[in-house]
């Protein structure tokens, strides 16, 4: 398999095992966004997870930026979008892909 395929190939299980676990919680709750952030930082352990998450997705945008303008990677916004809506599991193999 060639890494390009890889990259996509995990992009799709990013994008697919966090909206799994999404789904049901927004039908559950609608989107209740004070809801999803008390539960997000509901303890220390799940705000350890949280926070990593946020600083690496802020990270990776920043990358995706200064990357994609410097080697001139097509389509590399797509990657930005993918971060804020899915997350990094998303955006880091979709940027991989595009760049690749």
């Amino acid at each position: 398999m060639k890494t390009k395929h890889l990259y996509l190939l995990l992009a799709v299980f990013g994008l697919a095992l966090p909206y799994a676990q999404l789904i049901p919680w927004v039908m559950d709750n609608g989107l209740n966004i004070p809801l999803l952030l008390d539960q997000l930082f509901e303890n220390r352990i799940s705000a350890f997870f949280g926070w990593d998450v946020i600083i690496s997705a802020v990270v990776l945008i920043i990358f995706i930026i200064v990357d994609g303008r410097k080697n001139n990677v097509r389509y590399s916004w797509w990657a930005v979008v993918g971060t804020l809506t899915v997350g990094v599991s998303f955006g880091l193999p979709l940027y991989l892909f595009l760049r690749d």
